[in-house]
């Protein structure tokens, strides 16, 4: 067995109140029934979203996806003192002009509305690539000037298709990290380094329905009449979350080529922005800003290994009430064990880190604090020059 850092595993238990992190189709809490009883669930994407929201800021880097990269490269011309009109025809040019098949945004009597282009699939692209879109128009002005709208799914842009691609193709941090999908532009495609789990209770938990009115004030002032101005209900839970995701530090290597040097700092600041994210549905309502109970890294040399087996058989409250405690010890039981099971030389090395005032045995070394769990983690996942030599 190798002794190379291969993958980086997250495990997070996080205790959650009165909230609704995570709604479907119809506003209900998002459930699974899994072990017989049911649980809540929060989706990988939903929790990914947070998580890259806050990684964006913590690199300084953005990513942008989406359907209307013609409408940003439109304000992007327009705040260089373009034209609109010949702004809105350039920016539906760039996007017409890719490999991207697009269609048009329609108007209130359902034609299609000239200039309005939509990608088909979901551009997802470095922030810059806006200004490089609209530098490659500044470039053809000329021809721009000249031009025809476009009006139907089958005109021609005048920008050459070449250059757009290229400009499509271009990465940053973010998507070398969290990969991207985008068949459509030869090469340019990247396989995330990421894969997040959906995050799930480690208990059995009931549906709560909330009923909420809300005063009109100019009714509950005037005292003319009885009533509120509004009535609803919406759905809630609360629980005790499993999260777990892993880092291919392989996937990430070669999505950085030659020039690795980044690749420490976009997994420390991945790892801090998953374990303190939070989604942000509800969150006037709730202010659900709850931190993780326990947070378990582990770098393994031979497979990503999720500890969410571990709760199959939901666990019961404590005789005192409570889940964190026994979601704690069960998971702990289980580490042990499946690592034993697979080979403790697999784990080339382990840590965690705590609020709660215990100690843990059978998650490596304890850390006073997720800094220095992460940077202590890191030196044996991604050492510097000089601590490998």
């Amino acid at each position: 067995m190798t002794s190379t850092a291969r993958f980086l595993d997250i495990h997070i238990l996080q205790s959650v109140p009165f909230a609704n992190l995570n709604r479907d189709d119809t506003n209900s809490v998002k459930t699974v029934q899994w072990g017989n009883v049911l649980r809540t669930r929060v989706s990988s994407q939903c929790w990914k979203r947070a998580t890259r929201g806050e990684f964006q800021d913590r690199i300084g880097e953005h990513a942008l996806r989406t359907r209307r990269i013609a409408e940003r490269v439109t304000r992007e011309l327009v705040s260089r003192a373009w034209p609109e009109d010949l702004a809105e025809r350039a920016g539906a040019h760039a996007a017409a002009g890719s490999s991207i098949k697009f269609e048009l945004a329609k108007t209130e009597d359902k034609k299609p509305f000239p200039n309005k282009v939509l990608t088909n699939a979901l551009v997802y692209v470095p922030e810059p690539a806006v200004s490089e879109l609209a530098d490659l128009a500044e470039k053809h002005r000329p021809q721009l000037e000249k031009a025809t709208d476009i009006k139907k799914p089958s005109d021609k842009s005048v920008l050459p298709q070449k250059d757009i691609d290229a400009i499509l193709r271009s990465r940053n941090g973010v998507i070398n990290l969290f990969g991207r999908m985008l068949a459509e532009v030869d090469d340019a495609g990247v396989d995330g380094a990421v894969q997040v789990a959906h995050a799930l209770t480690t208990h059995a938990t009931d549906i709560e329905l909330d009923y909420f009115s809300a005063v009109d004030d100019v009714t509950a002032t005037w005292a003319d009449s009885t009533g509120s101005g509004h009535m609803g209900n919406a759905e809630y839970s609360a629980g005790t979350f499993y999260r777990y995701a892993t880092i291919d530090l392989r996937d990430l290597a070669a999505n950085l080529g030659p020039d690795t040097a980044g690749s420490r700092e976009l997994v420390s600041a991945f790892l801090s922005s998953f374990i303190e994210s939070i989604p942000r549905a509800k969150k006037n309502s709730t202010a659900v800003h709850t931190a993780p109970s326990l947070v378990h890294l582990s770098v393994r040399a031979d497979r990503p290994l999720s500890y969410a087996a571990a709760f199959e058989e939901p666990v019961s409250a404590a005789d005192h009430g409570g889940f964190e405690t026994r979601s704690i010890a069960k998971l702990t039981e289980y580490a042990g064990n499946v690592n034993t099971f697979l080979g403790a030389s697999r784990v080339l090395a382990s840590g965690w880190a705590s609020p709660l005032p215990r100690d843990i045995d059978g998650l490596g070394d304890h850390r006073p604090s997720l800094d220095k769990l992460i940077t202590t983690t890191l030196e044996t996942a991604l050492p510097t020059a000089e601590a490998a030599r």
